[in-house]
């Protein structure tokens, strides 16, 4: 019985065994695996990596997913190299030594989402290379040497929605290289030898989100780069060192909420070029050699929230500088050459979650007390500000300093004028005047300059207020008579100081000089001089205008007599001969005398040859 029951447990055992290997048997013949690739037959992947290939394996699994073919020495694709997997999803043929596709190799790929070249050296891209690709979504032909799009190029792709096409040789993009792309939503060209915006290419795009130019050797944005992109949401521009403007229109049409413009040439913010971007959120302006962020400039991006300006020149952020901004969350302007950064830049520090204000020459004084007493409320970015140029507190953490110091140790010294005495200056008209304004303070005051009628004086004009304090009046008129207003400031207060100018009229002079009754007047003479009144001449002047128009009048005479007599020589002797012809009245005449018609006298004919 015992022997029984063992036979039996055999034979099931057996008949289990020969059926998984049936079963295993057709799996195997279905999903054959290349020697110098390895299969999951569960995951349906295919990995040829690095398998010294010189060509695609023509034993492929047909119902492969994904397929890895990279580090090879795949030179060629021919015509219909993948037709049997029709399954494959994910197609990586990058790091090969790709340098030509033939015409429908890809044919049969009718369900790729994804196709990866890049790294290989293709030069051109063939028309109908992708024929076939309808559903594919993202095209990586990256690192390549390609060298220009030619028209209809990606033709047969309706599906794809991302093309990274950077580290080419691209100097070139036809108008219709991008034609029947409607799905298209990011574009990366970075890296390549374009000198100009595509701006007719980018008109195809008419559903993208994302465009990425980094490394290209643009030196301007001219106007209307992108007006066609009307969905752009994110554009970056980097590593352009030649770009050092931005065109007044160039950003016009976009509804931006990202632009990065990093490590260029700009020297100022593009106020003008950014001001109509209302939906803007996200602006990087990072590693361009600006200076200043000016006042009431960024008003009109009332929807941002974030600024970065790392490792730039600024030397200062102006009060007002992010008036309207209600959103402001995050400020980075670290590196940079920063004393201070005080609270009325802000149109509110309440809305500040991160600042990044580390690496710049602080001064630790009053006007950086608001950052202290915030510091629970603000994230550094991991790099707390530090006190530089403040002699007593050099070296000091921002972390550092207990609630109970700060009133002590972060101190302002009011600003006050030096030699405050009334300044009255008279002088007469035409004359140039200077006046001096020498303020002390801590911080060092800034001054500046109100006019008779209270409006602040600007560095440029005929009135100007100097880089030095000092207010300038040149060419002084009777209207610019009046009093001016000094004003030294600082964050701890003001001082002020009056000075009066008086020009007196241009006198006229009366010494030998006569005049003339009766002359023409002469309208708008001088501003003084009204039109009916009597016009002084100096005898010595005109005497010696009168001798100056005698002498020309007589040198032109003489000159006309020498060259008729010149003139005259050059012709040699001339005969003179003179003929008289007469011409009596004719007999009709007289008989006419007495009926009062015309009478024809006697004519006289003379020539003189």
């Amino acid at each position: 019985m015992f022997e029984g029951t063992a036979i039996h447990h055999w034979l099931c055992w057996g008949a289990l065994y020969l059926l998984a290997a049936g079963l295993a048997l057709p799996s195997e013949t279905r999903r054959p695996c290349p020697q110098s690739c390895h299969c999951n037959t569960v995951l349906l992947e295919v990995n040829c990596s690095d398998g010294q290939l010189s060509k695609v394996p023509g034993d492929l699994p047909q119902d492969a997913k994904r397929m890895n073919l990279t580090h090879n020495n795949i030179k060629t694709l021919a015509h219909q190299q993948f037709q049997t997997l029709t399954q494959l999803l994910d197609l990586d043929l990058s790091d090969n030594l790709l340098t030509a596709i033939e015409m429908d190799a890809f044919l049969g790929l009718q369900n790729l989402l994804i196709l990866r070249l890049a790294r290989n050296h293709l030069k051109i891209i063939p028309a109908g290379v992708f024929t076939g690709l309808t559903h594919l979504q993202l095209l990586d032909i990256s690192a390549n040497e390609i060298l220009v799009f030619l028209d209809f190029n990606f033709y047969e792709l309706p599906a794809l929605q991302s093309i990274k096409a950077e580290d080419n040789d691209l100097v070139f993009i036809s108008h219709q290289a991008f034609s029947g792309l409607s799905s298209v939503k990011e574009l990366h060209l970075d890296g390549c030898n374009l000198t100009a915006v595509p701006t007719e290419a980018l008109t195809q795009l008419s559903v993208l989100r994302k465009l990425h130019f980094r490394r290209l050797t643009l030196t301007a944005l001219p106007n209307y780069s992108f007006h066609h992109l009307v969905h752009l949401k994110e554009l970056v521009i980097s590593y352009c060192p030649r770009l050092e403007t931005l065109s007044e229109n160039s950003l016009f049409g976009l509804n931006l909420t990202s632009l990065t413009i990093r490590r260029c040439n700009l020297t100022a913010v593009p106020y003008i070029p950014l001001h109509h971007l209302v939906y803007l959120i996200h602006l990087d302006l990072s590693f361009n050699p600006i200076t200043y962020i000016q006042g009431n400039m960024l008003r009109d991006l009332f929807r941002l929230e974030e600024l970065h300006l790392i490792g730039g020149s600024l030397l200062g952020i102006e009060i007002r500088a992010f008036t309207g901004l209600t959103h402001f969350k995050l400020l980075n302007v670290s590196r940079n050459l920063l004393n201070t950064l005080e609270v009325d830049v802000f149109h509110s520090v309440d809305t500040l979650k991160t600042l990044g204000l580390d690496n710049n020459p602080l001064a630790c004084d009053c006007r950086l007390l608001w950052v202290i007493r915030r510091r629970q409320y603000l994230d550094f970015g991991g790099e707390s500000p530090t006190c530089t140029t403040s002699v007593q507190l050099q070296g000091w953490n921002f972390l550092d300093f207990s609630q109970s110091e700060l009133a002590g140790l972060l101190t302002c010294r009011p600003p006050q004028i030096l030699n405050h005495k009334p300044q009255v200056v008279k002088v007469d008209q035409g004359h140039t005047v200077v006046f001096y304004c020498n303020a002390e303070g801590d911080p060092l005051p800034s001054v500046s300059w109100l006019n008779p009628q209270q409006r602040p004086l600007s560095p440029t004009g005929r009135i100007r207020a100097l880089s030095n304090g000092s207010l300038e009046v040149r060419y002084a008129q009777p209207e610019d008579s009046g009093t001016y207003l000094c004003v030294a400031s600082n964050a701890a207060g003001n001082d002020s100081m009056l000075v009066s100018l008086h020009v007196r009229v241009f006198p006229s002079s009366t010494t030998n000089l006569f005049h003339l009754e009766g002359w023409f007047a002469f309208p708008s003479a001088s501003p003084g001089v009204k039109g009916n009144q009597k016009l002084p001449f100096d005898v010595k002047t005109l005497l010696i205008a009168a001798t100056i128009g005698l002498m020309s009048f007589f040198s032109s005479v003489s000159v006309c007599f020498i060259f008729m007599f010149l003139w005259s020589k050059t012709k040699g002797q001339i005969k003179h001969t003179a003929t008289i012809a007469y011409v009596p009245r004719s007999t009709m005449s007289r008989s006419n005398v007495g009926k009062g018609n015309y009478m024809e006298t006697s004519r006289f004919t003379m020539k003189l040859i």
